[in-house]
């Protein structure tokens, strides 16, 4: 089994070499090297072509969140974000630019490994609880798209989209539209190809972002 590449960047070493002891101490989990802030990360991760970049949110010269949109701009390098708080006002902005996911900094040690699996593996990190709390609290300031943006998806494909963004798990999807969790995967594999999309944090967006999803609803 070809173990998972990781970058590790954040500005306070202590929790930096936290992390990458944490991870690098995993049988399948390689890091590859340390960046102590933006910039450095950018330039790990062009030198160094990990699967997964940890990324703590706030840093010096180049912050997290532009980091992430270069990274996801320019790799399939994926994204996993660290933050103090729980919605850190800068969250929604870093899963726009592209991050699959994000943890607390106080995240504990196997749900940091676990995590780091996860995403490597090209889900996302957002558990449904997650899902509904983050999306009301950010979206309230959307950026519309135009309003055609969803006419590529087939009825299916928009009412799978919908229930993506209320948080739903593949499973309850399933149950939900009374098919089978395959179908579900297809359906959602099929919609995010059509709007370019990387994983399911980005489909909840865009479903935000387009109005097919209303905040609270």
């Amino acid at each position: 089994m070809t173990a998972v590449r990781v970058v590790v960047a954040d500005d306070q070493e202590l929790v930096r070499g936290g992390f990458a002891m944490i991870l690098d101490a995993q049988p399948d989990i390689d890091v590859v090297a340390e960046a102590g802030d933006g910039l450095e990360a950018v330039a790990a991760v062009r030198e160094h072509q990990p699967d997964v970049l940890l990324l703590d949110i706030r840093m010096p010269r180049m912050d997290g969140i532009e980091a992430a949109r270069v990274v996801c701009a320019e790799t399939g390098c994926r994204v996993l974000m660290l933050t103090t708080f729980d919605l850190d006002d800068y969250v929604y902005d870093a899963l726009r630019a592209g991050a699959s996911g994000f943890l607390l900094k106080d995240v504990r040690r196997d749900d940091l490994v676990n995590a780091v699996r996860v995403v490597a593996a090209g889900e996302s990190l957002l558990a449904p609880t997650v899902t509904r709390r983050l999306i009301s609290e950010f979206t309230s300031r959307p950026v519309a798209r135009p309003s055609g943006a969803l006419d590529v998806l087939t009825a299916r494909e928009r009412e799978t989209l919908q229930l993506i963004a209320r948080g739903l798990s593949n499973a309850e999807i399933a149950e939900t539209l009374v098919v089978s969790e395959h179908t579900v995967k297809t359906h959602v594999s099929n919609l995010l190809a059509k709007l370019g999309l990387r994983d399911r944090v980005q489909a909840v967006i865009a479903a935000y972002e387009s109005g097919l999803t209303v905040p609270g609803a």
